[in-house]
């Protein structure tokens, strides 16, 4: 069995815990090192379990809580040679490990195959993780959905997918030009509209599970980014089975539902 948690999503903090029990695998540290433990006990994980923590680039809100957690746990830390060399946390990491994109490499029960995002940090990575026959790919902070990306994801059985903001909040809401420029460009993040075409067109189907993640607390909604997902899921006659319970949100102050992939 496989689950998945996403403990924390959103500007102001990002972390996803995925296990198979013996193998406990974090994927960025956007919390506080306190806060991130506390989250990790609230769904029946000590951190002293963890088998490795994935890094996906080196802005703030997913690398806050890194360096107290990877030092005092002693936890192996996997990133980009070019996003530690950003970040300055160098000294803090105890057991770091360097990936590269498109370079496969095994974590306890896990295959962890890393690839480009476009994003405005340092070398941006996403991931897939497969185990037990069962594949969890995780995206978020992009643009646009490249070609990689939708190549990569392909298949999976559980999705963790960016659905960042309504375009028509982010258009009238309070951040500067510069700001929603950046995020509207194809390097910022992705909007409701974006993810719903993609479930419109390219979505293979074969995902139990698709989690909307990072949600911008200005400029959506999460009825708004749901309800989005659903009508283009809706529109895809060939896939019969209900998403009222397969589609999940994300939170920002509090951990997801917890799904189980057996």
């Amino acid at each position: 069995m496989v689950t998945v948690t996403v403990l924390a999503s959103g500007s102001s903090g990002n972390s996803t815990l995925i296990s198979s029990g013996p193998t406990n695998i974090l994927i960025d540290v956007g919390l506080s090192g306190k806060e991130t433990a506390a989250r990790l006990q609230s769904v029946g994980v000590s951190p002293s379990k963890l088998s490795g923590i994935l890094i996906t680039h080196e802005h703030s809100d997913h690398i806050r809580g890194l360096g107290v957690l990877a030092k005092s746990l002693k936890i192996p830390v996997y990133m980009s040679a070019a996003a530690l060399e950003t970040c300055g946390l160098k000294e803090s990491l105890p057991c770091f490990e360097p990936i590269v994109a498109g370079q496969p490499l095994h974590i306890g029960d896990f295959k962890v195959t890393p690839f480009s995002t476009p994003h405005d940090s340092v070398d941006p990575l996403a991931f897939t993780l497969e185990c037990h026959g069962f594949k969890i790919s995780t995206v978020t902070d992009i643009g646009y959905l490249s070609g990689l990306i939708k190549e990569r994801i392909a298949r999976s059985d559980c999705l963790i997918l960016e659905s960042n903001h309504d375009m028509a909040m982010l258009k009238v809401g309070p951040y500067p030009w510069a700001l929603k420029q950046r995020i509207l460009g194809r390097h910022g993040h992705l909007s409701n509209d974006a993810l719903a075409e993609f479930l419109t067109h390219d979505f293979d189907g074969s995902a139990r599970y698709l989690f909307l993640a990072h949600l911008s607390r200005t400029n959506n909604h999460p009825e708004i980014a749901r309800q989005a997902a659903v009508s283009a899921l809706g529109a895809r006659l060939e896939l019969l089975e209900t998403w009222d319970t397969r589609l999940k949100m994300t939170y920002q102050d509090s951990p997801s539902e917890t799904i189980h992939l057996d």
